[in-house]
């Protein structure tokens, strides 16, 4: 399992009873996860400290209830290249505040890979596609590591507060393209233009719907994704870096289609689980996988 354990802002101090208790600055959230299917003593004190607590509906969804929680605050991680991001935060619909903590220990990976194909003697510079790119933690990640950044979501909300983490990391003038559109027509449109990148990201959610009501599930469409996107790859691409929050998406099945995929490219392929330390128990609670190409 690649841990994300760098974080000083973020801590899952508990787990209990399908929840997990998180301090996020100095602010603690209690919310659902699907895999605390465990039923432990919740003995830690912050379990009757909290700021807001989300609370999952037996209809679906749910809604969140606020005890002393501002609208918005901000948290901040340092990169293993010495570059401190930050993120506005905000409790928001299903649960979520705007970035996945655990994805940290992706940020660390490929920030290190771009940090040193930026130091090579290169003509131009390291192009990183994120596709699915939610509030922009990859994107932020990958700029300031020195790459040029196409950063694409079908949420004009979520680029704009993408765009607002950018401001407050001071990267608001890097070179940073910012794209409201449907993940897999652009990633059409650029094979058409005979664009190319030297990094890949992509999160791609379970199900989503893109700008013009396009239905996404994952199973159906995630291979087709990663065959078009690998024609967009350069003839010695850094790194291709896939995410998957969807149970049924194992590991080994992310390696296999990426290892399939990107057969001709010189380098290596793994996945693993991705997870965050729990403090009170020494634990590692799962957030899914990702699956890696790094050349």
């Amino acid at each position: 399992m690649w841990i994300a354990d760098n974080w000083k802002d973020y801590e899952v101090i508990d787990c209990s009873g399908g929840e997990k208790l998180e301090r996020w600055s100095d602010y603690i959230l209690l919310r659902p996860d699907p895999q605390v299917i465990w039923d432990t003593p919740k003995e830690a004190i912050e379990w009757n400290k909290l700021n807001a607590h989300y609370h999952r509906s037996s209809r679906g969804g749910g809604e969140w209830e606020f005890f002393d929680l501002p609208q918005e605050w901000e948290i901040s991680y340092r990169l293993p290249i010495g570059y401190e991001l930050k993120f506005r935060l905000k409790p928001f619909s299903f649960k979520h505040t705007g970035i996945f903590p655990e994805q940290a220990a992706n940020w660390d990976w490929f920030s290190k890979l771009i940090k040193k194909a930026v130091s090579q003697d290169r003509k131009e510079p390291v192009k990183v596609l994120n596709l699915f790119a939610y509030t922009g933690g990859a994107t932020l990640a990958a700029a300031a590591a020195g790459a040029h950044v196409t950063h694409v979501d079908a949420s004009k909300g979520m680029v704009n507060w993408a765009k607002e983490n950018a401001a407050v990391s001071g990267l608001i003038d890097a070179p940073i393209r910012w794209l409201v559109d449907d993940c897999k027509k652009f990633v059409e449109r650029e094979i058409r233009r005979g664009n190319h990148y030297d990094a890949i990201i992509m999160d791609p959610p379970s199900y989503g719907r893109g700008p013009k009501g396009e239905v996404w599930k994952i199973e159906d469409g995630v291979y087709e994704l990663i065959s078009l996107a690998s024609q967009l790859l350069s003839e010695e691409p850094v790194f291709f870096l896939i995410n998957s929050y969807t149970t049924g998406l194992q590991p080994a099945v992310l390696h296999y289609m990426m290892g399939s995929v990107l057969k001709g490219y010189a380098g290596t392929t793994e996945a693993d689980e991705i997870g965050l330390p729990v403090r009170q128990s020494g634990l590692y609670l799962p957030c899914g996988a990702s699956g890696r190409f790094g050349a």
